[in-house]
């Protein structure tokens, strides 16, 4: 498979089901856009899908319960569905399957570090050269709880990773622990969060604006930016 060529250059919205796709329901209601939205397992059941990737295959939802809450949505979904649906193997039960390029992808990005169905979404955005990825939904741990997280966030930052060595501009939901988003900006550059004026990072045009959190909005506003701030900064890190 060749990569598909209407998708170069385009922004990608990829959607899971972790409570951060709260704020892709509130990005559309507030008139954001993407070229195309794509949904990860039954976040298609809420969402309109232009490609669907859900790498377990078919048999796991059809066949069996092991997939638990997930099973009715995708059993529902899965027959009638009118977009790609990128899995592992094809099965008649679900007419718009397509099996994934697992080795044109694997070439094309010198790698077969695959352990979860994001990692496969956001390495299919990489093969197919989009200019943006925006995640929503995609959390794998929690500051709720502690005591459990999903598998798969290394992978899925290191993929996130390759986007960015390839000039992918990648947007996460502030509400999410993939890449630290979900931070409190004056603690992300460690050993800097410990200054009595802790530095905070804002990208901005495949560039970083770094500076002392009490200056940074003076510094945004020079290239027309704000950072929102919905609390006062917090005490320089003592521990």
């Amino acid at each position: 498979m060749q990569p598909i060529e209407s998708l170069e250059g385009k922004r990608i919205a990829i959607v899971g089901l972790g409570i951060s796709q709260v704020d892709f329901a509130v990005g559309i209601e507030n008139g954001k856009t993407w070229d195309e939205v794509w949904t990860i397992n039954s976040a298609a059941a809420v969402y309109k899908t232009d490609r669907m990737f859900m790498l377990d295959p078919a048999s796991r939802f059809f066949d069996s319960d092991d997939a638990g809450k997930q099973t009715g949505a995708l059993t529902r979904i899965l027959p009638t569905a009118d977009y790609p649906i990128y899995t592992c193997e094809l099965d008649e039960r679900v007419p718009s399957a397509v099996v994934y390029p697992i080795e044109a992808v694997c070439n094309a990005t010198r790698c077969a570090y695959l352990n979860n169905t994001v990692a496969y979404a956001i390495a299919f955005a990489l093969f197919n050269k989009v200019g943006a990825i925006d995640l929503y939904g995609i959390d794998f741990s929690y500051k709720e709880n502690m005591h459990f997280a999903e598998a798969g966030r290394a992978c899925v930052e290191f993929w996130i990773c390759k986007c960015m060595e390839a000039d992918i501009i990648v947007g996460i939901s502030s509400r999410s622990t993939v890449l630290d988003s979900n931070v409190v900006a004056t603690d992300r550059l460690y050993g800097f969060h410990r200054l009595e004026k802790p530095l905070v990072a804002i990208p901005h045009e495949g560039r970083w604006i770094i500076e002392p959190f009490e200056d940074i909005d003076k510094k945004l506003a020079e290239h027309g930016l704000v950072l929102h701030k919905d609390e006062e900064p917090p005490e320089p890190y003592k521990g």
